[in-house]
């Protein structure tokens, strides 16, 4: 396949969704499917949805560069104190993980046999929108039991693992449905999207490397450029999206990711209406 101008563009295009998407609560799974539909790459079937999976390597990056000193428990920079809490955090996050990692292994194949439709997209952009207004209204005039990281505790932060099961059905977003289990259950905004942020490094890990494995080995000269320009431009979109957010949060909400989303699954239910299912 010789690789054109128009297909890098398109990479590009796809590499920003997964950035911006990826870390704000509104899916990047959703978009990326429904952006698929309508900038095709032209490569095989199995390769795209190898690559809608892989360029999260990108997007993941970004927390590790961003959070390195903070996640390396062996800093020489670090007190003996410091170390430990560190090892703490990572104690966490893989409690955290161990339900996502169970059921995923078990439904993943199934979900996206059945799953990966934009009517199923639409109606868990809606519904999880209106969720996250429902918990802001909620929340509002309660204090969060949890406003330092390192004070979150291993229930907490495996109720929040639960609550990441619910992103193996596309649309309904992973930092998304993490953040409100973790609002919902004491933490504050900012804790809850902190953990959010480090809980996704073994998942996007894992599924990457999974979905390599599966794929193989066996790459064109152009297939590895598409890879490694997705992944690029998803890393340093993923950087701005961060630091945004956690700006973003310290005096706002997340009503307005709810608002979003709402208005995103109407547009697609009104376009599945008058053009059908583009995924079909």
């Amino acid at each position: 396949m010789d690789l054109s101008i128009i297909e890098l563009i398109k990479t590009v295009i796809l590499g920003v969704v997964e950035g911006l998407t990826e870390w704000l609560p509104i899916s990047s799974t959703g978009h990326m499917i429904l952006v698929d539909e309508f900038i095709r790459l032209d490569v095989s079937k199995a390769f795209m949805d190898m690559f809608l999976v892989v360029i999260q390597l990108g997007a993941i990056l970004a927390v590790v560069v961003l959070n390195f000193e903070r996640l390396n428990p062996f800093s020489s920079w670090k007190t003996q104190y410091e170390k430990k809490q560190t090892f703490q955090l990572w104690y966490k996050v893989i409690v955290a993980c161990l339900p996502a990692a169970v059921i995923g292994l078990l439904f993943n194949k199934y979900m996206e046999e059945h799953f990966m439709t934009a009517l199923v997209v639409a109606s868990t952009l809606i519904f999880y929108g209106i969720m996250f207004i429902i918990v802001e209204n909620y929340n509002k005039n309660r204090e969060p039991r949890v406003v330092d990281l390192d004070r979150l505790d291993y229930k907490t932060a495996f109720i929040i693992g639960l609550f990441q099961v619910l992103a193996l059905v596309p649309g309904t977003s992973r930092s998304g449905a993490t953040i409100l289990g973790g609002i919902l259950f004491g933490a504050s905004r900012f804790v809850a999207t902190e953990f959010t942020f480090f809980l996704a490094i073994p998942v996007m890990f894992g599924a990457s490397f999974l979905k390599l494995f599966k794929f193989g080995w066996h790459y064109t000269g152009a297939e590895v450029l598409i890879l490694v320009v997705g992944m690029a431009t998803a890393f340093v979109v993923s950087i701005l999206s961060i630091k945004f957010l956690l700006r973003y949060i310290k005096k706002n909400d997340f009503k307005l990711f709810g608002w979003y989303r709402i208005a995103l699954g109407i547009l697609v239910l009104a376009y599945l209406f008058l053009v059908g299912d583009p995924t079909k």
